[in-house]
This record gives C-alpha cells, structure tokens and sequence, in this order.
C-alpha cells in the first residue's frame, strides 16, 4: 500500500465529509469500478443531520429530508450544450439573451439542493469548463444556488482506463478525494440492512473476502483472477456492483436451470467467481427453514458447518421482524458462541436498520444483558 492509498477513505466517510463541507467545497471523489459511488447521492439525502421534523396531519412528529436531490450523468451529455442553452429576451426593445439551465442541475429551485455530478471525468473538455463556475461559486448565468445547497461529483480512478480524465485547471478548484473499496464485513452490512444481497451471497464474500480486493494491491494480475485488473483484459469481474447483481440471479435461481444460472453469473462476475458462488450454494440445502424457526425453535434444524449457521445469522438480520425475535432468540441459543457474537454485535451497531426491532423486545434484552452485547441500549 503506497503512501497515498493508505488515506483512502470509505464510503460512510466519503457522505460524511459531503455533508460536512458539501456546501462550501465541491469534492469529487475518485473511486473504483462498480465500488458505490453513485450510492451517495441517497445515502445524502438520508442523513440523519440533512433530516428536520414536522407536525404531520395525524397529529405525529415525523422527520424528513431539508434537501432536495438531483442527478447529473457527464456521460449522457455532450457538451456545454446540455447545460446552460440561451434563452432570447427584450428589454427596452434592444434583444439580449440570458441561459436556461439544464433541470437536472437543480439551479432553477430556490430551495436547498443536493447535486451530485456524476462521472465528471468522462465529460469532454467543454461539458467540464461549462460546470467550473457552477462547483466553485455555485452560480450559473444570473442565478445562485440555495445557500445551504450542497455539490460533489465521482469519477473513476484514472489508471482504470475508462476515460476519466481532469485538467488541472478544473482540479485546482475543486477538492480532489481517492476512495477505497469497501471490505467484506462492510458490503455484508450494506447487504442486511437493505435487504438487497442473498444471505448466500453474503456467506460467500465472508469466506472470500479477497474478491474486494484493489487491483492497486495485486502487481500480478494472475495472482487474483476474480477482480478488474487495468493490466488483463476481463470480461466480467467481481465488484459491489457486481456482486448485487449476481445476487439477484442467485434469489431466482429456482426459476431457472443451471445452465442458464451458471451462464447468468460467468456473465455477471466473470468464471472464476461464478463457479465459486455455485459451489457455495450447497450450503443452502443445509439452512433451517424460515417457518421452522418461527413455529419451532427448539427443534428447528442447525447447520453442520460454520459457514452455513453464519448465512443463518445473515439472513435472520435482513429478515427479522418482530414478532418473531423471541423464537429467533430461543434458536440462537442453541447456536455456538461466535454465531450468537455475531448476530448480538451487528444487531447492537446504531446503523443497522433492524435494530428497534431486535432491541424491542425483552426476550432480546435479557440474552443481551447475560451476553453482555446491550450495546448502547439506552439510545433504542
């Protein structure tokens, strides 16, 4: 890891410097392939300090966001063309012009924005020149934006050899960010609280954490085949991104045959990925039904093998509902004590979407307290 890499920062890390300084600095994050970026524009949005409560007509106290989003893409724009165009007017009979913006800018609303401009570096020398005025003062034409209005744009990392390209005049005004990939235990989190990656899925990064690995990191590409390498040519690599893919043709794979399911994933992550996942998958046959669990815990099935109980626990955190926790709770304690740790230490986490369910009911709060995982409780 060279001097730079090492400050590389995380996604969580990269939406809380925006909010921090996003509307005073513009800050363009340089990331890797498929790595999250295009994310931050929601995860934004949804921050707890960019959230302000209102009295809602039934009476209740309910939170919302202060700031409205929007999207620009550079790489469905060709030029200054798709930013500001001229807009004829006449004043005192003497013809003038002033510049209608591009909506998805946001610069036409008089309230506070979040504008997120993605993939500037792909955007050609006159599209990037149109918008430098925009990043630094946030003025375009005779407009201004929101004071409270927060930019930051993403890119990706030049070396990938996918066109991302700054001058340095552009760069000099702008807050220039490199961000690392996320690690296993940080996709697996993303993947149960949103519900968005197959607790399989999730299994297998645990098991194969090296497939988030940087290319920055592997001096030969042979050394890891799994992943974008700027120098081999692969059709299909693992990533986030890829990886959720793949994961929604894991959910369905009942729906197909495995011919179609094994070409859908060598497609989506590349072979060596693809065969690996479906290896993993044998591990399902091994998992305790859902209703199992809920009806009858105490006799309900354990997995043989590590791996299977941890896709238990995963899939119980992007499940969980509450009125099943206290059966959840009389299963988990037949399981070993690192499955219990990790099921009470995730579920204590202040980010994890569940955690008011979890944390609602007693039967929860006395295996938290004998386990001593009541983990900051007292904010639930």
């Amino acid at each position: 890891m060279s001097n730079v890499t090492m400050y590389d920062i995380g996604l969580e890390q990269a939406v809380k410097n925006i909010v921090t300084m996003g509307s005073k600095r513009t800050i363009l994050f340089q990331g890797h392939i498929g790595s999250g970026k295009s994310s931050m524009l929601d995860m934004v949005h949804q921050h707890p300090d960019l959230q302000e409560e209102y009295k809602h007509k039934d009476g209740t106290v309910k939170s919302r966001p202060t700031h409205i989003p929007f999207y620009f893409d550079c790489t469905t724009k060709l030029d200054s063309g798709d930013v500001v165009i001229p807009k004829m007017k006449e004043l005192d009979k003497c013809d003038y012009f002033r510049f209608a913006t591009n909506e998805e800018l946001g610069v036409h609303i008089d309230k506070p924005i979040i504008l997120m401009i993605d993939e500037y570096g792909k955007g050609n020398r006159s599209l990037q020149n149109s918008m430098l005025r925009l990043m630094l003062e946030r003025k375009m034409g005779n407009r201004s934006l929101h004071p409270d209005s927060i930019i930051f744009a993403t890119t990706n990392l030049a070396d990938e050899g996918v066109g991302d390209l700054l001058p340095n005049h552009a760069r000099n005004r702008i807050t220039v960010s490199r961000m690392r990939k996320p690690d296993a235990d940080e996709l697996i989190e993303f993947g149960y609280n949103t519900g968005r990656i197959d607790p399989i899925v999730m299994g297998w990064v645990k098991d194969n954490p090296h497939v988030l690995q940087s290319y920055e990191d592997v001096h030969n590409p042979q050394d890891n085949e799994y992943i974008f390498h700027p120098r081999q040519h692969r059709d299909a690599f693992v990533t986030p991104r890829s990886i959720e893919a793949a994961s929604d043709w894991i959910i369905k794979r009942d729906k197909v045959d495995t011919v179609s399911l094994t070409n859908a994933l060598i497609g989506t992550v590349g072979a060596p990925a693809a065969m690996s996942m479906l290896a993993f998958i044998k591990f399902a046959d091994e998992l305790p039904k859902l209703e199992d669990i809920k009806r009858d815990p105490e006799n309900a099935k354990i997995p043989t093998s590590a791996a299977a109980v941890c896709l238990v626990v995963y899939r119980t955190l992007s499940t969980i509902e509450t009125s099943w926790v206290p059966a959840w709770v009389k299963y988990m304690r037949r399981l070993d004590a690192e499955a219990q740790g990790l099921f009470g230490k995730s579920a204590a986490k202040a980010n994890y979407s569940k955690r008011n369910v979890v944390f609602s009911k007693k039967e929860f709060m006395e295996w938290a307290r004998e386990k001593s995982y009541l983990f900051s409780a007292d904010k639930v």
